[in-house]
């Protein structure tokens, strides 16, 4: 049996753009996806700590060590440009393969740098 689980987060990026005119997905500097191990076209939640809202989308590559996290397509109207949001990316894997597994999860900083790299999160952790 598969079950899915969490592969990659990045975690507190600020939304940089919203362009509704876009076709659709989310564009994300290349310095955080190589961090985070989420590839282009690999499909991502979107968590809006702002507002609560929740989505899927695809990711585009951005340019590198821009900082850019831009939203686009309808869900440019689910963000506002500096609101946190939470990327997450899932993986199918067996149940071993999962008690294995150690998810990337990157801490995002100003400029959406990242801060630090965490291989789990714990209970109570505050987010930093």
């Amino acid at each position: 049996m598969f079950i899915t689980c969490l592969k990659a987060k990045l975690h507190c990026a600020t939304v940089t753009e919203a362009n509704l005119n876009y076709m659709g997905s989310i564009t994300i500097d290349e310095s955080l996806l190589e961090a985070s191990g989420i590839l282009p076209n690999e499909k991502v939640q979107i968590v809006n700590n702002n507002n609560g809202n929740r989505f899927e989308t695809y990711v585009i590559v951005g340019e590198k060590d821009s900082g850019v996290i831009c939203l686009n397509g309808a869900a440019a109207r689910l963000v506002q440009p500096d609101d946190k949001v939470i990327i997450i990316s899932y993986g199918m894997m067996t149940e071993e393969e999962a008690k294995d597994f150690t998810p990337t999860v990157v801490m995002v900083g100003e400029n959406n740098k990242v801060k630090e790299i965490r291989g789990k999160e714990i209970h109570g952790q505050i987010a930093d």
